[in-house]
């Protein structure tokens, strides 16, 4: 028989929330909007109820105004689907026609296959409305960046889940490097929103000292972005611009020299690291500055469930998304409500460790290894910022691994072969003999997609 979650209770819209949290207030680049302002004034004019129970697709520049129509809608339209900021024409274009979009909210008017298109305007006066007239299905596209996106029905219920319980001690003040479009930054909007606590909104256009700056005088206490995010901090003397009490790190695998390197940098901060995917939801938190995660979650009764199947991570709850939007053909769970997040996991006595995407693995030779596995390895070095590893092509084994490696300024100022020699004998001693590099580059940096995440090169 199918499993059925026993989904937490439909809450009411996210005006009823902010209604009753105060302390709300949105820090955005020239923008300061507290709970009082959102709730009063409209960015559609007198057009909000054109989006009554219509598919409505959001796709505005600026964060501040996704919030803003987020705020707005939630409880008027149908279905409101986040068009996250790197979405190409042709993304933007599936989108449209598997979320049956009957209008698109956007900066720029040129229409898009002739669906009306509302532009934001200058806030004025409206009379506060906080009674839902019916519940919203929020939808969001997964992190994948290849072919037609796949995208993720949620509820405000199921996205609120991992947000709602009170925040320990003083009220805290947040800020994010993640986009809020993005399932890891909509996470830190929701909790602001509902403990009603301001948040400071980064912006890619933005100098990363300037966003430091704005969360150092807004008084951030706590922070979160992906590891990524936080190698590139604290890369820069910029980092000492803020002295968080706590840090959250998600997106991608939290590895010892990361966790060390963000103890070093901020001695009084509290460092968590969770997991989470746009379909399965938030699946844990890890709050005791250890690589991967207690083995006895795997045996939890709690709301989450979570096992290893064939190596790979399986989640069922109640935060798990209700299923994927126009594609009938995609099953987001089993029949028993298991989602299959493709991230493989080894258990190791009490404790399970990531090893990377089942997705990313390279053959060589016949023999698989895991980019992020071997990451790990490396960025132990003293001397190394962090690296990417992918693989080549090659005719006789079929994949080869490089490394792509970032120093800090001592390891920049050394001789460069010694280095190399150092990682290697590195690889050698903690790796299989198929998993150490065959070749290693130094690079002055690595690229990262806009959710944060670095770039990865397939072959």
């Amino acid at each position: 028989m199918p499993f059925t979650s026993d989904r937490p209770p439909e809450p009411a819209s996210l005006r009823t929330l902010l209604a009753a949290r105060e302390g709300l207030r949105l820090d955005a680049p020239a923008v300061r909007l507290d709970a009082r302002e959102l709730l009063s004034t409209t960015i559609f004019g007198g057009r909000r109820r054109d989006f009554s129970r219509k598919s409505a697709l959001i796709a505005v520049k600026a964060q501040i105004d996704c919030a803003r129509a987020l705020i707005e809608l939630d409880g008027i339209a149908a279905r409101l689907v986040i068009s996250p900021p790197d979405f190409s024409k042709e993304k933007l274009e599936s989108a449209l026609a598997q979320a049956e979009v009957d209008v698109v909210i956007a900066d720029d008017p040129e229409p898009t296959h002739l669906r009306p298109v509302i532009i934001p305007g200058a806030p004025i006066p409206s009379p506060v409305d906080t009674a839902p007239s019916l519940k919203t299905q929020w939808v969001m596209p997964t992190s994948g960046t290849t072919g037609a996106p796949k995208l993720v029905a949620h509820s405000l219920a199921t996205l609120l889940g991992p947000a709602t319980a009170a925040p320990l001690g003083p009220a805290p003040v947040w800020a994010t490097f993640y986009d809020i479009r993005r399932y890891g930054g909509l996470q830190i909007f929701l909790r602001a929103c509902t403990c009603g606590a301001p948040l400071v909104l980064s912006d890619p256009d933005e100098a990363q000292g300037d966003f430091l700056a704005r969360a150092q005088a807004a008084g951030v206490t706590h922070i979160s972005g992906t590891p990524s995010h936080w190698r590139r901090l604290l890369m820069s003397p910029e980092a000492r611009l803020i002295d968080p009490a706590y840090i959250r790190l998600s997106g991608e695998i939290a590895d010892r020299a990361i966790l060390s390197a963000l103890r070093g940098a901020f001695p009084r901060a509290k460092i968590v690291h969770a997991y989470a995917s746009t379909e399965a939801g938030v699946g844990f938190e890890v709050h005791d500055e250890r690589e991967g995660f207690p083995a006895a979650l795997l045996d939890g009764s709690g709301p989450v469930e979570m096992r290893l199947q064939d190596g790979s991570l399986r989640i069922r709850s109640p935060r798990t998304a209700r299923r994927y939007v126009g594609r009938p053909e995609l099953a987001l769970c089993d029949a028993e409500g298991f989602v299959d997040t493709g991230d493989i996991v080894e258990k190791i006595g009490d404790r399970c460790f990531f090893r990377g995407r089942r997705a990313g693995i390279i053959n060589v030779g016949g023999l698989k290894a895991h980019p992020e596995e071997i990451e790990e390895v490396i960025n132990a070095h003293p001397q190394v910022r962090m690296c990417r590893v992918s693989g080549r092509r090659n005719p006789i084994t079929g994949g080869l691994v490089i490394a792509e490696v970032v120093l800090d300024d001592a390891g920049a100022g050394r001789e460069k072969e010694a280095l190399q020699g150092e990682i290697m004998q590195l690889c050698r001693d903690r790796l299989a003999r198929h998993k150490t590099p065959a070749t290693i580059r130094f690079v002055p940096q690595l690229d990262m997609l806009a959710s944060g995440k670095m770039a990865r090169r397939h072959a």
